[in-house]
């Protein structure tokens, strides 16, 4: 077996996210003071975000290669993915600045240590290229969420918020381990370029269990149907920050793992994997919306409208089943990476903007509690009315519009008929984001303090992405 020296400076974001979970945790221990910890965690998720861009620009670099492939292979696509992750990353510790002064808040240290240990995962999966690399780094990256699920202290709910994500997802990443020993007792490897080529041609009954077995455990990361049921409960049970964090970071990671397992390792059994997302793609959506129609919490509203826009996310890598050309192959991937950043920007401008207006409040509350809130706040009530409006896919939310376009253009195609059901989901969606539009401007009012000044700078910082992103989308779909 050949084997190359490893290239350091091909896993230098790495190198930089977990060193900055080290620090983070030694600065707390040294010096005890919160600006200092969050200073140096800042510091060092910007350093992965530029390092990232550099060896984007050095050119595809490989590294713990062997002959039936590398494990490690850096690109623009997976610079995109950490810039991305680096951006949430440093969005939630300024949403999180606040709630870290408190006493009876979430430790800084190990709050700050925890988001970087997720960050570390996020980077490393970026750029994995083998089954097994995929699966450690996809639990790196949930592992220090089950914790920081937890982190408000004297509330039951969330503990039991934690405990359920735990279950569920260990549920799944067991399907997912099961898969991937299938695949490799069909063909002798876990490598993806070389999975595809063992694949090849491959009529053994045993793979469609495999791909159906990795595909469904995978999905769970994105809370597709029917691993889905923990995601309502445990973002209403995490601290608005982790919960933010989780329905963006957390979820693009889930799709980064389809869309290179899926384009790259199995693409010889798309026309297998593509009729189990389709399925799943329809199932997610149309649950997701129809369960939002019912909520009166904000944050269940959010969350089961994350479940619904994983349906839309995963409709590209369905319509595969239908056409499995090379060109179709990129489209999809294209379309599915270009609306997991698209989805992220405008969902962590709906949480910032909730966040801004709940206030000291410790979670979402009551749709209720939000009427007349664009009245008392007009800015933030603005975001977050233009986050709403983006989610659902219509102007002024433009990110939102071309998201829809992009995926509805990649299945327009190949499977038509889930154009169509895209369409429909759509329309059911705008009912409860117009609804809670609506009742941001009724007359009334809110309690809540103004936003401290971290919280007011990235509820900005994130409308202004988002205006960004839904003007020039090809920035986004050009790295894609």
């Amino acid at each position: 077996m050949n084997t190359q020296a490893i290239d350091h400076v091909a896993l230098l974001p790495g190198y930089l996210a977990a060193a900055t979970a080290v620090l983070a945790l030694l600065t707390d221990l040294v010096f005890a003071r919160r600006a200092a910890v969050l200073a140096v965690t800042g510091l060092g998720v910007l350093a992965t975000a530029v390092g990232a861009v550099w060896v984007a620009s050095l050119g595809e670099r490989q590294t713990f290669c062997t002959d039936d492939g590398c494990s490690y292979v850096t690109s623009r696509p997976g610079a995109l993915v950490v810039v991305v992750l680096c951006a949430l990353t440093l969005a939630v510790l300024g949403l999180s600045a606040p709630t870290l002064r408190d006493t009876d808040g979430p430790p800084v240290g190990e709050y700050t240590f925890l988001l970087a240990c997720s960050l570390t995962g996020g980077v490393l999966l970026a750029y994995a290229r083998d089954l097994i690399t995929l699966v450690v780094a996809l639990e790196t990256l949930t592992l220090p969420l089950y914790v920081l699920v937890a982190m408000r202290r004297k509330e039951e709910r969330s503990a039991e918020a934690s405990v359920n994500f735990l279950l569920v997802s260990v549920a799944a990443s067991a399907l997912t381990l099961f898969g991937a020993a299938l695949l490799y007792a069909v063909t002798g490897t876990v490598q993806l370029t070389a999975l595809a080529s063992a694949l090849d041609g491959d009529t053994i009954p045993l793979t469609a269990a495999a791909v159906a077995l990795v595909v469904t455990g995978m999905a769970f990361k994105v809370a597709a149907v029917p691993l889905h049921g923990w995601a309502p409960g445990t973002y209403d049970g995490a601290p608005l920050p982790v919960a933010a964090y989780l329905s963006t970071a957390s979820k693009l990671g889930g799709v980064v793992a389809l869309v290179w397992v899926l384009t790259i390792g199995l693409k010889p059994v798309l026309p297998i994997a593509g009729t189990v997302l389709a399925v799943l793609a329809v199932a997610t959506m149309t649950v997701g919306n129809l369960a939002a129609l019912r909520q009166t919490r904000a944050v269940r509203l959010l969350a089961w409208s994350s479940i619904a826009q994983a349906g839309y996310l995963l409709a590209p890598l369905g319509a595969l089943a239908a056409a499995t050309g090379p060109a179709t192959v990129r489209a999809a991937a294209t379309a599915v990476i270009g609306f997991a950043v698209f989805y992220a920007v405008m969902e962590l401008a709906a949480f910032a903007a909730l966040i801004g207006l709940r206030g000291r409040h410790p979670d979402g509350g009551e749709l209720t509690d939000y009427t007349g809130a664009a009245r008392r706040s007009p800015l933030t009530g603005a975001v977050l009315i233009l986050a709403l409006t983006a989610l659902a896919g219509l102007p002024p939310g433009l990110a939102g519009l071309f998201a829809k376009i992009t995926v509805i253009s990649a299945v327009a195609g190949a499977a038509p008929w889930l154009a169509v059901v895209i369409a429909v989901n759509a329309v059911i969606g705008l009912v409860y984001y117009l609804r809670f539009s609506v009742l941001l401007l009724r007359p009334g009012s809110v309690g809540a303090a103004p936003a401290p000044w971290p919280v007011a700078a990235t509820v900005a910082i994130s409308a202004v992405v988002a205006l960004v992103v839904g003007f020039a989308p090809q920035l986004i779909l050009g790295l894609a």
